[in-house]
């Protein structure tokens, strides 16, 4: 064994939570055939008691910090953070998939182990340390997205989201890979920290130019999984297509994985050339937030209209990025764990207004549940107040930091139009508000039924967790500084 090699143990302990899960997601691919249709949420509580225990794994993990198998993942607090926030947005994912299932009539095993298998590609994407890990963990992740998002296969929205999302994806795919390609030719390393080091030693020899190349090939890929402008435009269409467990669980997990992808990718291997690309995420950050914010404006679609808030949100997070700090680097961490909280939970609420088929996903469908259903509203609130970024919230003390890191920057102009961006989408949220407490109860909110036990968790949890971070933000803030040293 070489002097610097790990015992087997330690690696295997540092990779655990991926171990479970893809035992656990083989094992209720093995169980489906053998479950009786009344049983198959069965299967879910599995799925749940799998999800919890591969995220104390990960906690158990970062008690021993470090590299495995051979440095191609870190195990340090960054990644932690974001392990333990995908796996989290699986957890509120399968409470609020169950009930949603059982009403379209597609309750099955598969559901949930494709959902594992996408966990442990957002997980390895979080901790790799060397660009092919980044591929085979994005690849991971993205093939069982694909599946996800037509998985109603008699729904015929859900198959042309499928094929889009296949497609582009695909596309995007290619654009990482020639980047890939470049970085490698120029470096000679796939390994983040090798390339660092090659590009700013006062002798190297890489060519600036092919490594500037690189760096912008690989942005248009993770550009295009975290649904920023001008690489957006899957999104609406997506979301709106694929089933609403699936959208919620797409715009919060696969999109903080992607974000993590870009922090580390750019704060460690293009760090040295960081007035290189530092114009590239700006103009992204500016056009998701106008694209994003205006384009949500005139949306009735509810999901649409949170497609279109997720492009400017994803505009905030880029916004941060720009800071090319490691304040900008924590607030991209806080913002990015309150909007998972937030999206998760306001997609939960859609998709219980929805009814069987997708049939209610207007805004105008949610008409008097105020008066209906007065708790499902007033959750519903908080995420909508959050995602303003209402003080007492955690969006608000996520753009907050967004925007202080900005300053500090001297990205002042940034800020300013980030923030005329927020007022502007205040409309499209306070639009819900309006017509959940100030119009009448319309057909689908007077035939609502009460919220199963696995929705309510799906929206408490969230909820509460939103009140903490906005009253008590510090204990994020701090680990994310702290982990912010990449």
């Amino acid at each position: 064994m070489p002097a610097n090699a790990l015992p087997a143990g330690v690696e295997y302990f540092r990779f655990l939570p991926e171990i479970i899960l893809c035992i656990a997601a083989t094992l209720v691919m093995m169980l489906e055939p053998l479950t009786g249709p009344s049983k198959k949420s069965a299967l879910s509580y599995f799925t749940l008691a799998a999800l919890v225990a591969s995220m104390i794994a990960a906690v158990m993990a970062n008690t021993s910090p470090g590299t495995a198998f051979s440095g191609l993942l870190v195990i340090d607090g960054f990644g932690t953070l974001f392990r333990v926030l995908v796996i989290g947005v699986g957890i509120l994912t399968v409470f609020s998939s169950n009930p949603f299932l059982i009403r379209q009539g597609a309750n099955s095993g598969e559901y949930y182990a494709l959902v594992m298998f996408s966990i442990v590609g957002q997980c390895i994407l979080v901790t790799a340390n060397d660009l092919i890990m980044i591929f085979i963990g994005l690849e991971i992740s993205s093939i069982a997205s694909y599946v996800l998002t037509g998985y109603l296969r008699d729904d015929k929205r859900a198959n042309e989201a499928a094929l889009k999302y296949f497609l582009l994806g695909s596309f995007a795919t290619a654009f990482l890979l020639y980047g890939v390609a470049f970085i490698y030719g120029a470096t000679g390393s796939t390994n983040l920290t090798r390339i660092a080091e090659s590009v700013s030693s006062p002798g190297s020899t890489s060519p600036l130019m092919l490594v500037g190349v690189a760096a912008a090939l690989i942005l248009v890929g993770l550009g295009f999984k975290i649904s920023a402008a001008p690489f957006q435009m899957w999104a609406p269409d997506v979301y709106e297509g694929a089933p609403t467990p699936v959208t919620a669980f797409m715009s919060a997990g696969p999109k903080a994985a992607a974000f993590a992808v870009l922090l580390r990718v750019f704060t460690t291997a293009f760090q040295p050339i960081g007035d290189r690309w530092e114009p590239m995420i700006w103009m992204s950050a500016l056009l998701s937030m106008t694209i994003g914010n205006f384009a949500a404006l005139v949306q009735s679609n509810v999901k649409r209209m949170l497609a279109y808030s997720s492009i400017a949100h994803a505009g905030y997070v880029l916004v941060a990025i720009t800071a090319r700090s490691e304040d900008g680097v924590a607030a991209a961490m806080f913002y990015l764990a309150a909007y998972a909280l937030m999206n998760v939970g306001a997609f939960a609420v859609v998709g219980h207004i929805s009814g069987r088929g997708e049939k209610y996903v207007k805004i105008d469908d949610l008409a008097g549940l105020g008066v209906k259903q007065p708790v499902t509203a007033a959750v519903l609130a908080i995420f909508l107040l959050s995602l303003i970024g209402v003080p007492l919230t955690a969006g608000f003390f996520g753009k907050f930091y967004i925007f202080k890191a900005a300053i500090e920057s001297k990205l002042v102009w940034l800020a300013v139009l980030g923030l005329l961006n927020s007022a502007v989408a205040a409309y499209y949220y306070l639009r819900i508000l309006v017509v959940m407490y100030m119009q009448e109860p319309g057909e689908v909110t007077s035939e609502l039924e009460p919220l199963p036990w696995g929705l309510k968790a799906a929206l408490f949890v969230p909820a509460v967790g939103i009140l903490a971070l906005g009253i008590f933000p510090t204990a994020l803030l701090d680990f994310a500084l702290r982990s912010a040293k990449l």
